[in-house]
């Protein structure tokens, strides 16, 4: 099940979350996006703990352009706060499942 759009933090709310976090950049109406929740809903199975947060990004939204997103969606894996992996526009569950085994947290 994915999470519902949240109100956009602040990057430093962001910083300050303990453990992993996947953040998923994108819009509701985008085709792309759209067509990546399948693979992005199989990649996280094998995930149950990760801390996932979909960001509705656009024009004025500063997380969005904090983290230089250009096309969505894009998944960006923290750790503590701190960038430690990103994929673009994933095409297959293979490119997730590589995002989120970059980085395997006891959380």
């Amino acid at each position: 099940m994915k999470p519902a759009i949240t109100p956009e933090p602040s990057r430093a709310e962001i910083e300050q979350i303990p453990g992993a976090l996947l953040l998923e950049f994108g819009a509701s109406w985008c085709g792309f996006c759209q067509r990546a929740q399948p693979l992005l809903n199989s990649a996280l199975q094998f995930h149950p703990t990760l801390r996932h947060e979909r960001i509705e990004d656009g024009p004025g939204k500063r997380l969005g352009r904090s983290f230089r997103i250009k096309l969505w969606p894009t998944l960006i894996l923290l750790h503590n706060g701190v960038e430690i992996g990103r994929v673009v526009r994933p095409e297959s569950v293979e490119a997730i499942t590589t995002l989120l085994q970059a980085h395997q947290s006891p959380d």
